[in-house]
């Protein structure tokens, strides 16, 4: 063999070790890669968020029911609720009917929507450091925002600083919507919704754990219905926290002291927390008091 013919031989051997040590390269990047998608999805589906220390799936069907049965105003209609932990990840889903078309379907979302809400703009005692927060903490329904949000209001554009992650509200199965296995279940499903039907949940201590929606309904029934689930489920300890209402012993309350706007267009809230007055509705200081 030639020099020439030598250094050639040398020249392709180079050239496919090179391409070797690429290809290597390139397997171990797409395992890391997929090695760090599975362990930030585990997180997130699991790992960081405290679903296991909210109600399951049948202790929210079963508080559902009751509340739903319970409750006289509004249009009578069957109902969904959802939970979310205090970061939004959503813990369980149910609906009161024989199926999930029984419901008026777009409540689904709307339901975990308020969840995801009332849990957000909640909070409790351990707000407050370096002279800043709320030393009681400040409950806020979602019925609580409907007149702030209005144009003009004191937090007019809140409903749109916080979409809805439509690959987590709509992903499928259909047929596994409102059950334990609901798609939802273990993902943040954002949004923010202004009228009623969401509430925080405050545990023993008064700690803000997460949030219940519910939808179905008018709003105010909606509200009503989501007030009694959470009493139902004891995640009502909240006597003494802040709140918009004016009523100790019901701080979150919906509030009705919308009154007609002179100059048209939206009525004037006296709190500017007010809620619109609903067909059928119920007297707001009759629903059960918080607890201490």
């Amino acid at each position: 063999m030639t020099l020439f013919g030598l250094q050639e031989n040398q020249n392709a051997v180079s050239a496919r070790l090179a391409k070797r040590v690429i290809f290597q390269t390139a397997i171990m990047t797409a395992l890391l890669i997929g090695t760090s998608a599975l362990v930030n999805a585990r997180d997130e589906k699991g790992r960081d968020d405290d679903c296991k220390n909210l109600p399951s799936f049948a202790a929210l069907k079963s508080a559902l029911n009751a509340a739903t049965a319970t409750e006289t105003s509004g249009l009578n209609n069957q109902m969904w609720a959802t939970i979310v932990d205090k970061d939004g990840v959503v813990c369980a889903v149910a609906f009161t009917g024989v199926d999930r078309s029984a419901q008026w379907r777009a409540s689904r979302v709307i339901s975990a929507q308020k969840a995801n809400t009332a849990s957000a703009l909640s909070l409790d005692s351990t707000s407050s450091s370096g002279g800043s927060g709320q030393p009681n903490g400040l409950a806020l329904s979602t019925a609580n925002l409907y007149s702030a949000v209005q144009p003009g209001g004191s937090l007019f554009g809140l409903q749109e600083s916080n979409p809805v992650d439509t690959k987590v509200a709509y992903a499928g199965p259909s047929s596994n919507y409102g059950a334990a296995q609901d798609p939802m279940v273990g993902n943040k499903i954002g949004g923010i919704n202004v009228f009623g039907g969401g509430l925080a949940l405050y545990a023993p201590g008064k700690k803000v754990v997460g949030g219940v929606g519910v939808s179905g309904d008018t709003s105010c029934a909606d509200h009503n219905i989501a007030w009694r689930v959470r009493n139902n489920l004891r995640l009502d300890h909240l006597a003494g926290v802040g709140g918009v209402s004016g009523d100790a012993a019901h701080p979150d309350n919906i509030i009705f002291d919308i009154t007609a706007n002179p100059s048209g267009g939206t009525g004037n809230s006296a709190s500017g927390f007010g809620h619109p007055k609903c067909p059928n509705a119920s007297d707001p200081s009759a629903l059960p008091p918080v607890q201490p």
